[in-house]
């Protein structure tokens, strides 16, 4: 019987994960029409988020009473000055919408990398070890999802404060369950096939078989799950926002141009109107590209 050396081993059988290589996905993601128009989007979305200030045609804060509630440029009474119009502070509302992007894509991003690690972390011991430890994390899973998790963020929100690092924080450690019991999923069907039992016969240590071997198999899921997260960060955001419970109302977001704009919607719609929409199409695209992930990642389970 010929034994394997951990350097071979090393080399060997994490299977290729699922999705196939980056550019085999890339080819598939763009014969997915939709997906490429929603590609498209959050392409845009992403440049507008990183080159506000150049793109911003005024500065989102500053107030001009003498123009407030100007219609948008193709309404009477509009002007070419303020194509999206202004708030009821004289504030132009393009440049609060593309400054508002920043904000949403940085909560969105920022709360699924955190959800995903600890998740992911909490989805490899569990699956991986089994017995008491998979018990254990497995019901601090159950009881976090006993709680709605908006409502549960509000309530961290409102014990530590607003600030824009308290959101992120407080969505990412809400939003965990879903990474951990996914990958605990995937692992728990990895951990007996053969390229793990060999790693463990020759000696491989558990940390380097979760890091080497399983980790790269569940990364296609974990991309959808993550990417179906930013969506559902971006608008957990903008309802904190819209109940004064997010990020200062000093920051420009969404969530806070919807709540300044209920209160004109039946006289000035586009303060409200306006942010609502990029909100909208926003996690539409993500939402749209997470599926194409998801069809892509695994074409045979989501076929109908």
């Amino acid at each position: 019987m010929t034994v394997m050396s951990p350097a071979a081993t090393d080399r060997t059988p994490a299977e290729e994960p699922s999705g196939g290589s980056g550019s085999a996905v890339l080819r598939s993601l763009l014969r997915n029409k939709l997906a490429v128009a929603a590609l498209a989007v959050l392409a845009l979305l992403l440049l507008a988020a990183l080159f506000a200030p150049l793109i911003a045609p005024y500065d989102p804060n500053t107030q001009n009473l003498l123009l407030r509630l100007r219609p948008p440029a193709w309404q009477d009474g509009g002007s070419g000055a303020h194509l999206l119009g202004t708030d009821q502070l004289g504030r132009d509302m393009l440049s609060r919408v593309i400054f508002g992007a920043r904000v949403s894509l940085l909560v969105g991003a920022g709360a699924a990398l955190l959800a995903g690690v600890v998740g992911t972390v909490v989805g490899l011991s569990s699956g991986y070890f089994g017995g008491w430890a998979d018990r254990t994390l497995m019901r601090l899973a159950d009881v976090q999802l006993a709680f709605p998790s908006l409502l549960l963020a509000l309530a961290i929100v409102g014990f530590l404060g607003s600030g824009l690092w308290y959101v992120i924080l407080v969505l990412g450690f809400t939003g965990w369950v879903s990474y951990a019991r996914v990958v605990r999923s995937e692992v728990m069907s990895l951990r007996t096939r053969d390229f793990v039992t060999e790693a463990r016969a020759i000696g491989v240590t558990d940390v380097t078989i979760m890091r080497r071997h399983l980790l790269p198999n569940v990364m296609a899921p974990l991309a959808t799950i993550g990417t179906l997260h930013v969506a559902a960060a971006i608008v957990a955001e903008a309802s904190l926002s819209y109940l004064g419970l997010g990020v200062p109302k000093e920051t420009v977001t969404w969530g806070g141009m919807l709540s300044d704009g209920q209160l004109y919607l039946g006289t000035s719609w586009w303060v409200a109107v306006f942010p609502g929409i990029a909100l909208m199409l926003t996690s539409l695209a993500i939402n749209i590209t997470g599926d194409a992930l998801r069809d892509v990642a695994d074409p045979k389970a989501y076929r109908r």
